[in-house]
């Protein structure tokens, strides 16, 4: 029998069927409707891996938005399900560092994949996927060029510790002159910074796996490395390891 993870985020929406193993995988754009996404993240999922809706035994949803997810059989809590699912993704794993869009969270795990204690960020966007957003935007580029453009560039330091007077700060380090490619290796410094903070705050335990749509900023991973002195991975599935969980949590059940 196949189970169905969705994992409604502030972003993105992700889903996955599983029958022992990912046998499907979706991400869109969550938009302002997330119950209208998630009803057509459903079906294009179901559709366009051949997933007959009678072989499906369960779909649970995660994420901020599970509420929105009235068809769901079970709604589990994120830090559960990015528990889960980063174990599937590296059975080693032993800390997850997950940021999205609109939170940021450090999970200790064991074996199984049960959470052993965790940190979450979810009162300000300073240390999420929002705060690159803004900053892209500020910059005139997109998060995914973030990276390229801040690679060979000494950082310039953003003092601020919260996103709105951050975009000011940086809005006035470019007007001063400050090249885009520093001002772009400050930002990626200040997120990392901000989430090397937050897991001060529990045990890291190696391995580490960075999850989330910004675990694939190669210059914010080198830089969690380098202060918590450690290797960090990252997984091609990385960004779908909520929806993994959720649908693992599904087919145990």
């Amino acid at each position: 029998m196949v189970s169905i993870g969705m994992d409604i985020g502030s972003v993105c929406a992700k889903a996955v069927a599983f029958d022992e193993k990912i046998i499907g995988r979706l991400i869109m754009s969550t938009g302002w409707n997330p119950r209208q996404t998630a009803e057509e993240l459903y079906e294009r999922l179901v559709s366009e891996n051949g997933v007959k809706k009678g072989e499906i035994s369960s779909i649970v949803a995660t994420g901020y938005g599970r509420v929105s997810v009235p068809f769901a059989s079970k709604k589990v809590t994120e830090i559960t399900c990015h528990a889960k699912g980063a174990a599937y993704l590296d059975p080693d794993a032993r800390t997850v560092i997950d940021v999205g869009g609109q939170d940021s969270k450090v999970i200790s795990i064991d074996e199984k994949g049960s959470v052993l204690e965790f940190m979450m960020n979810d009162k300000c966007a300073a240390g999420t996927g929002r705060f690159l957003q803004v900053m892209a935007n500020v910059l005139e580029t997109e998060v995914d060029q973030l990276d390229a453009l801040a690679s060979n560039s000494a950082p310039r330091d953003i003092n601020s510790m919260c996103a709105v007077f951050a975009e000011s700060e940086v809005i006035s380090l470019l007007s001063q002159g400050t090249s885009k490619e520093a001002v772009a290796s400050g930002i990626l410094h200040s997120i990392s910074n901000k989430i090397i903070h937050m897991t001060s705050r529990i045990t890291i335990r190696e391995k580490v796996l960075f999850t989330g749509g910004v675990a694939s900023n190669n210059m914010i991973r080198e830089i969690i490395s380098k202060k918590l002195k450690c290797h960090v991975l990252t997984h091609k599935d990385s960004q779908y390891a909520g929806a993994i969980g959720a649908a693992i949590i599904g087919y145990n059940r």
